[in-house]
């Protein structure tokens, strides 16, 4: 194996790309001869919400096909590089005559679960994206834990963010960053999970979707993309105005919404909330629901609600609306979820019985739009603009009735110029600095005086902590 084999795999890529544009920045249907074809891609996702959503890649020379989730809110790309009981192959770096290692070690622990492996580079085609091979960097994982889990199909994490969250550093270039360089694609993806309202466990087919790269396929979705400004390049951040249950405004200060961040994330199974808008959201429904005396452990995520076969609960519970900051900052726009979309079917438990979850939950790392409220939305990452894009998705619908709405513009009057909170963050963060400096420098002198060791910092190379991170809150 020598490096000389990646530059010609590069060479190898020039003059293929032709695309075409709706005059607005959004790339469309494109040239069934250049590098992109989206209708191509269509249906080029498999899995559901409870158990991910993946996609079919080959990697190394000769390929190797692995199934790789798709993850937007992480931004590694690391696949299986050494045995494990819950997957059924792994990428044998050793057969690949074009990997290469590049001598660093990674390591990513999360809340729950953790996996270890080396950096290295390597070619890497999708059957059903781009045509052509892409030089990509890869995490080859050796060791994990509480990382792959029982009954997925899946060997590895695609992770769609920006550099900001790759590890060990920003220096890795994350995978659609040397996808646009390499193929001179358009600088956005978009998005269709086609689980909304399906048991993760109970169909026989995977529900699927599409990841379309560079740019967006009209026939996954109807009528108008409303697009939202990204705020920050790290996670997908985006400003959450205002969330409503039913016809009943939360009425709470727009911050709050945002506390810490408010991101858009297919990794993460739920619709999570800060721990105030969580609550005032369960409030709510309880206020509008048919149902009394609901049990608390039904909210926490603790027990299942069921009823007799045949008889949905839906009725029974309102619609749940969130308002995003339009481009234009003055507007917003409404994205609305049924309640087929966070009352969740789930594996049946007992044959008379349907028995179903709550997909929202409780957070201390901010608001994550997760693949309960994704599933309604064809989700377009305008990256190239800074923008992210929503309109109703095809799959979303059961029968003849959808389960997402989209409206607007509505006035933004009536909330803050920045709900985000980010002009108070830099001064807030230095404040804290320099007082948590000062409580150290204490510490350290009490220490010294006492004759103690001083205090070894833990290493923490790697770690997210963020409840986000697609290990948590998924069907087991």
């Amino acid at each position: 194996m020598t490096g000389l084999k990646i530059p010609k795999i590069i060479n190898e890529l020039s003059s293929q790309m032709a695309l075409t544009s709706d005059g607005n920045g959004l790339s469309l249907a494109s040239d069934p001869s250049g590098t992109v074809n989206f209708l191509d891609m269509v249906n080029n996702l498999q899995g559901d919400s409870g158990r991910g959503y993946y996609i079919e890649m080959s990697i190394g020379t000769p390929g190797q096909k692995l199934n790789i989730l798709v993850d937007t809110g992480s931004s590694n790309f690391a696949v299986a590089a050494a045995p494990h009981p819950f997957i059924t192959h792994f990428f044998n770096t050793a057969l690949s005559d074009s990997y290469l290692s590049t001598g660093r070690t990674v390591a990513v622990r999360y809340t729950q679960g953790n996996w270890e492996g080396e950096l290295g580079v390597d070619g890497v085609s999708i059957p059903n994206g781009p045509n052509g091979t892409i030089i990509i960097n890869i995490a080859a994982i050796l060791s994990s834990e509480g990382f792959f889990l029982p009954g997925i199909n899946w060997q590895g994490i695609l992770g769609l963010a920006y550099p900001m969250l790759a590890r060990p550093d920003s220096s890795v270039e994350p995978f659609f960053n040397s996808v646009v360089q390499q193929l001179g694609i358009p600088d956005i993806f978009s998005l269709q999970m086609c689980g909304a309202g399906l048991s993760a466990s109970s169909t026989s087919d995977p529900a699927g979707g599409s990841l379309i790269m560079g740019g967006a396929e009209p026939s996954l979705y109807r009528g108008t993309v409303w697009y939202t400004p990204i705020l920050e390049e790290w996670y997908y951040q985006v400003e959450v105005l205002k969330l409503e249950v039913g016809d009943q405004n939360l009425d709470l200060d727009c911050r709050e919404y945002n506390m810490d961040k408010a991101i858009v994330d297919s990794g993460t199974t739920l619709l999570r909330l800060p721990v105030n808008v969580f609550n005032a959201v369960v409030e709510a429904i309880t206020r509008s629901s048919l149902i009394q005396d609901f049990s608390s452990g039904f909210w926490d995520g603790t027990k299942l609600a069921c009823w007799m076969k045949g008889e949905t609960p839906w009725r029974f519970f309102p619609k749940l609306s969130i308002y995003l900051r339009a481009t234009n900052t003055s507007q917003s726009f409404r994205i609305t979820i049924l309640p087929q979309m966070y009352i969740q079917p789930i594996t049946d438990v007992d044959g008379t019985l349907d028995c179903f979850r709550f997909g929202v939950s409780s957070s201390a790392n901010g608001l994550v739009i997760g693949a309960t409220v994704m599933e309604g939305f064809y989700v377009v990452f305008d990256r190239s603009q800074r923008r992210l894009g929503f309109a109703l998705s095809n799959c979303a619908a059961s029968g003849s009735v959808a389960l997402s709405e989209i409206a607007g513009p509505f006035s933004a009057a009536d909330v803050a110029a920045d709900c985000s909170g980010r002009t108070l963050r830099e001064p807030l963060l230095w404040v804290i600095s320099y007082t948590l400096m000062a409580v150290c420098g204490l510490v350290l002198v009490v220490l010294l005086l006492l004759l103690v060791l001083p205090c070894r910092r833990r290493g923490r190379s790697g770690e997210i902590t963020d409840e986000s991170s697609l290990v948590r809150h998924r069907i087991k």
